[in-house]
């Protein structure tokens, strides 16, 4: 067994990347005195637009957001179905639950951890309305299975984006397209923060004219600058809105994080290949399968144990990295484990297989711009080092 010495500072499971750009964009808007939704936000949605290659972006208060309205914007709604993974966060299931909706899941690829599409076409039923694929860590779906399938049954498809600002479909980045929506995060977590924050992006003059005003109290467009000098006082409800509009402390983080969002994913994709290529010597530990069709974003680094040839569990092998003061997470618990959707639709372990086999292997490793060379090694020696102390 190799030699190996327990570093004392931890390393966290993920930092946000911030520098004096940040700190004094916000400064900036604080003196501004305009520091909520303005033109700072309207700045970013003009080129987050352009960042991603679409031709309407909507800034909103989280990701979360943004996927509710695009489910409200198409009117998804009571009676209606909805298809989604059950490998993701509880937020994509439960918008599709405010609006009213059923949420219908589909196991996923266990190879990638995204949706399988021919899963899909096996739950749908002449209530589906839309399917929401989970672009999974970085991860794409294959989306032209997926737009294939809606097409042949007139469904709407709302990607969740929160893990793909940086990844690219057959070279085309996420957001890219003619049809239907992208949903963003910028929580802490994610490539590009704002703190919180989130962005809608279409293609659809509609869908973007209808969430502009599900975002904004369901005010009337342009309601945001009704007290700036041109703006005008009057102003009408169109519908039952939420307050869901980005405001510009949040949108002055995001134009910086923005201008050096490929200078950040340079570095993930450093530290990811790194991984890779001492992952993969380790015959106890899978690292992430890469299809062809994909450039991936590198939210996240998700190994997967292989516990036939450990004598300890996933859960024991997250104690040992944190023995090793390394931190990690789990991605994801999945949503049909919750007891919400137990009791109310009753589901089981079984109905899921793959999502299942796939929780019950994988850890979340760190990987942000900030991570050292050395923490970068002392990551990989760590895992190496509880293969070798565990191995059958």
């Amino acid at each position: 067994m190799n030699q190996f010495r327990i570093r004392e500072k931890f390393i966290p499971y993920n930092l946000p990347n911030l520098t004096d750009q940040e700190v004094n964009a916000v400064i900036d808007t604080l003196k501004s005195s305009w520091i909520a939704k303005g033109p700072r936000t309207v700045k970013f949605e003009q080129q987050f637009a352009q960042f991603v290659g679409a031709k309407h972006a909507i800034a909103t208060n989280s990701g979360t957001a943004a996927l509710h309205l695009a489910l409200l914007s198409k009117g998804i709604g009571s009676g209606d179905e909805v298809i989604t993974t059950p490998n993701t966060f509880a937020s994509t299931a439960n918008t599709i639950i405010h609006v009213g909706a059923k949420p219908v899941f589909a196991d996923i690829d266990y190879r990638t951890g995204c949706i399988d599409p021919s899963e899909i076409e096996k739950k749908i039923t002449p209530r589906t309305k839309a399917i929401v694929p989970v672009h999974y860590s970085g991860q794409v779906c294959d989306l032209d299975q997926i737009y294939e399938i809606a097409d042949k049954y007139s469904l709407f498809v709302s990607e969740d984006a929160a893990h793909a600002l940086g990844s690219y479909y057959k070279g085309k980045t996420i957001g890219n397209h003619t049809k239907g929506t992208a949903s963003y995060s910028f929580y802490a977590t994610k490539n590009l923060t704002t703190g919180e924050g989130g962005m809608l992006v279409t293609d659809d003059d509609e869908i973007d004219a209808k969430a502009r005003i599900w975002a904004g109290q369901g005010m009337s467009q342009n309601a945001w600058n009704r007290y700036s000098k041109d703006g005008k006082w009057q102003y009408d409800i169109c519908e039952p809105g939420f307050k869901y509009n980005m405001f510009d402390i949040q949108a002055a983080l995001g134009l910086v994080q923005l201008s050096r969002m490929n200078k950040m994913q340079a570095k993930r994709k450093k530290i990811a290949e790194k991984y890779q290529n001492e992952f993969s010597r380790i015959d106890a530990v899978e690292p992430p399968y890469i299809p062809d069709y994909t450039i991936h974003s590198w939210h996240l680094y998700i190994i997967r144990i292989v516990p036939e040839l450990l004598t300890i569990n996933r859960d024991r092998f997250i104690i040992e990295l944190n023995k090793r003061n390394i931190g990690t997470s789990v991605h994801f618990i999945p949503v049909t484990s919750m007891s919400y959707y137990q009791k109310r639709y009753g589901f089981k372990k079984e109905d899921f297989p793959n999502t299942e086999k796939n929780y019950e292997r994988i850890i979340s490793l760190p990987l942000y711009p900030s991570l050292s060379d050395e923490e970068t090694d002392y990551i990989i020696d760590a895992v190496r080092n509880i293969v070798e102390e565990y191995h059958k």
